[in-house]
């Protein structure tokens, strides 16, 4: 009898454990959720998610961070193609076998926050062979994280310092990669709607395809140019 009691007690014990332990799991899901809900409406996510509801045809993904762990391999160092002022850019191979540039941002201020999800949204929008496409973003996080197209052969840089400095360039190509940079750079100055200003140009931002094609990249200082006087000193005193 007093084998029975003790077996009931103690299965009385575990169960009430189980139970605990359980609740405290969902409980701390639902903490999480919110955290991951509030991340996504301070970085603009709820405007940008009804633009996308009302722009038919957008190519523009919103991304768990799950589905962005899985593409890294858990943001494995092994996959990491660069780093910078701006964040550290990983090769990433979504559920569809698609090889993508996912960029984690460093942090972001209070000004970008506010304008993130509207500065994603004109981005997306650009359409231009020398500019690396933006697919899509994952806004649920602090930092948030940018998806974009991958570009085969590394940056200008690595071709004129670095690893692929054996990789021989000729004098017109090297002119023809420029012009191309300029091109793209000229299209955001002047037909991005509204205009785009990238503030960052070097070339290791400067990404070349299978054909060695230039496309400007990272738009982590970038800001939309300034509509009147106040925005531009505001601009100017925020880069001082």
């Amino acid at each position: 009898m007093r084998i029975r009691v003790t077996l009931g007690l103690f299965g009385a014990i575990i169960i009430a454990m189980i139970t605990v332990f359980w609740g405290q799991m969902i409980i701390q899901k639902r903490k999480l959720e919110k955290v991951k809900r509030e991340y996504f409406r301070q970085h603009g996510g709820l405007l940008l998610f009804d633009r996308m509801k009302s722009e038919k045809g957008l190519a523009f993904t919103i991304f768990s961070e799950a589905e962005l762990i899985h593409a890294t391999n858990n943001f494995d160092s092994t996959r990491i193609l660069g780093k910078g002022g701006h964040g550290t850019v990983y090769k990433g191979i979504l559920k569809n076998n698609i090889t993508v540039a996912i960029k984690r941002c460093a942090l972001v201020d209070e000004r970008q926050k506010k304008e993130f999800g509207q500065e994603l949204l004109i981005l997306s929008q650009i359409n231009h062979k020398n500019i690396v496409k933006l697919l899509g973003c994952c806004l649920e996080l602090e930092v948030p994280i940018l998806v974009y197209d991958f570009v085969l052969n590394g940056t200008l840089f690595e071709y004129i310092h670095g690893k692929n400095r054996s990789s021989h360039i000729s004098f017109n190509n090297l002119l023809r990669i420029s012009h191309e940079a300029a091109e793209g750079l000229s299209f955001l100055h002047s037909y991005a709607s509204p205009p785009i200003i990238h503030g960052d140009v070097k070339t290791s931002n400067i990404l070349l395809d299978d054909n060695h094609m230039a496309k400007v990249s990272d738009f982590g200082a970038s800001v939309l140019a300034p509509s009147d006087e106040e925005q531009f000193l505001t601009i100017l005193q925020e880069q001082s």
